[in-house]
């Protein structure tokens, strides 16, 4: 299972991981007026095991075969999404920053590439406080980067990264998770708007309490008219296990059996309403549907 050496070794390993070319935008979709783009904040660089370990492993062996897995380490994209409506422009989450991984934290790149300015962003939403969604929010200067926006989180997601005691109670592979995110949001603390489960944060826009991966992690709905997308984070963390085998509990959710349960339901209600939905960690740009595939799911990337 993971700890703190492997985890870190696979950080350093990142640097030398970085693609020779980046997809910027990784892909879009528009619901009447409103523009929603993925943009590619890098990868991840992690040992097999952060995710896959004490998985059953006879019926592990066949989904790594079939999508092709290294069982030894993962590289997961990371889309952090992108939604202007004309009124607003609104990030959810903000990628990794520079202090997380080298393989990571390549937002402001992104935002570039499609002419956004950091001062353009009206609203900053995070789904949850691991560092590759929260650690990009400040400067070298430990000064926000969005320095004209709003930041949005649940209340109680909030308060556990706040909380002094979530250092000492995390585990030792998390703990510069809780330190890293504990200054981050103390910097932002003033400016930070607290949502809750169901609450519509912006016009067309609403919050979902999706918890198991931290204990206030947030999906969000984008409604106009009819049509929808659900921008999950990481409720749903990957284009395999997590679509074959959705109770199983992963390595990677701090709390495994409550994430288990979270996923299975969403996939479950994601396939039958046929709505669409934006995975922070999912292939090709992360949006996409899901489909029922027995007793499973599969992920199908929007073409």
């Amino acid at each position: 299972m993971l700890n703190r050496r492997t985890f870190l070794g696979a950080a350093a390993m990142s640097a030398v991981m970085l693609p020779a070319t980046r997809i910027w935008a990784g892909s879009n979709v528009k619901l009447g007026t409103i523009q929603i783009d993925t943009l590619s904040d890098g990868n991840l660089v992690l040992p097999a095991d952060f995710i896959l370990g004490g998985m059953p492993q006879a019926e592990l062996k066949v989904i790594v075969e079939k999508f092709g897995l290294s069982t030894q380490q993962l590289t997961p994209p990371c889309n952090v999404t992108l939604v202007r409506d004309g009124t607003n422009t609104v990030l959810f989450d903000v990628g990794a920053g520079p202090d997380f991984q080298p393989s990571a934290g390549k937002l402001a790149e992104a935002l570039e590439a499609l002419d956004v300015a950091f001062e353009d962003v009206t609203h900053v939403v995070f789904t949850h406080g691991h560092p590759d969604h929260l650690w990009g929010m400040l400067d070298e200067f430990d000064e926000p980067i969005f320095a004209n926006a709003v930041h949005m989180m649940g209340q109680a997601e909030f308060d556990y990264w706040t909380d002094p005691d979530t250092a000492q109670t995390i585990g030792d592979a998390r703990t510069t998770f809780a330190v890293g995110a504990a200054r981050r949001l103390g910097v932002v603390a003033d400016r930070m708007t607290f949502i809750a489960d169901g609450q519509e944060i912006l016009p067309g826009m609403a919050a979902r309490l999706t918890p198991g991966h931290t204990p206030g992690h947030m999906a969000f709905e984008i409604r106009s008219g009819s049509d929808s997308v659900m921008v999950v984070g990481d409720a749903i963390g990957n284009h395999h296990v997590a679509f074959e085998r959705p109770k199983w509990p992963s390595g990677s959710d701090q709390d495994g059996e409550r994430a288990a349960t979270t996923r299975a339901a969403l996939l479950d209600q994601l396939a039958a309403d046929k709505m669409r939905l934006i995975g922070f960690h999912l292939p090709d740009g992360g949006i996409g549907r899901v489909e029922k595939d027995g007793t499973a799911y599969r992920f199908v990337a929007e073409s």
